[in-house]
C-alpha cells in the first residue's frame, strides 16, 4: 500500500503547501478533465471503474491525476471544453507525461438514480449524452461522485511513459521526487461554496 503525502504549510504563503510524500497511486483521468480539475473549474468525478474492474474503489486519500488522451471523446464534452480535445489513434500514447497536480478526495457519494446523476450536470464538464453512457455501462454498479481538493503543482513533473501505464484501469503507480511545492486550485471558502453546493443538490434529488 502507498504512503499518502505529508502536507504542511511552508512560511513563505499561507496558499502554498510543500508535499514531502512516498506516495505513488496516481488516478488515470481524461487530460481534459485533469486540466479542469487542476484550474479549479470543477472539483468533481463520475467515475464507474475500468474494463476488467468490478467497480471503482478509492483505496488512497490523496494520488495524483495522470491525463490520458486516447479515449477522449469531444462530442461528449460541453464546449468550451470539447475544443481542447486532438483525437489521437487507438493505442497512442505520449513519450513523455506531465504530472502537473495531486487531489485529495474530500467527500464520495455512490449514486445509481438518473435524477441524482442528471441534476449534478452543472457540476462538471461533461455533456447530458456522457452522463447516460455512463449509467447503461455495467448499469448493474453505482456511480461513484468523487469531491476532490486538488494542489497544482508549481513545477510540474515530466515523467517517461511506461508500458504498465497503458490500458483500461482506473488506477496505476507512479516515482516522483519530492519535495514538490503546490498551490490549492481553489481556494478554502471556494471549495467548501462547491462541497455544499453539490451535497444539497445530491440530498434533494435522492
Amino acid at each position: 500500500m502507498s504512503v499518502a503525502p505529508t502536507v504542511t504549510t511552508t512560511t513563505v504563503t499561507t496558499t502554498t503547501v510543500t508535499t514531502t510524500t512516498t506516495v505513488k497511486t496516481a488516478l488515470k483521468e481524461w487530460a481534459v478533465a485533469v486540466q479542469a480539475l487542476s484550474q479549479g473549474a470543477t472539483i468533481l468525478l463520475l467515475r464507474k471503474g475500468g474494463i476488467r474492474e468490478q467497480g471503482f474503489q478509492v483505496n488512497e486519500p490523496r494520488f495524483w491525476l495522470y491525463p490520458t488522451y486516447e479515449h477522449q471523446k469531444p462530442h461528449l464534452l460541453k464546449p468550451p471544453y470539447e475544443q481542447q480535445v486532438t483525437p489521437v489513434e487507438s493505442g497512442w500514447h505520449p513519450e513523455t507525461v506531465e504530472i502537473g497536480a495531486w487531489a485529495e478526495v474530500t467527500h464520495s457519494f455512490e449514486v445509481s438514480d438518473a435524477a441524482v446523476v442528471e441534476s449534478l450536470l452543472p457540476f462538471h464538464i461533461w455533456t447530458a449524452d456522457w452522463v447516460t453512457e455512463r449509467l447503461k455501462w455495467k448499469p448493474r454498479l453505482p456511480l461513484t461522485v468523487l469531491l476532490l481538493r486538488v494542489y497544482r503543482l508549481n513545477q510540474p513533473q515530466v515523467i517517461p511513459y511506461r508500458s504498465e501505464y497503458g490500458g483500461c484501469k482506473s488506477w496505476i503507480q507512479l516515482e516522483l521526487v519530492p519535495p514538490l511545492e503546490a498551490t490549492p486550485a481553489l481556494s478554502d471558502f471556494d471549495y467548501q461554496q462547491q462541497v455544499e453546493a453539490i451535497s444539497h443538490v445530491i440530498a434533494m434529488a435522492e
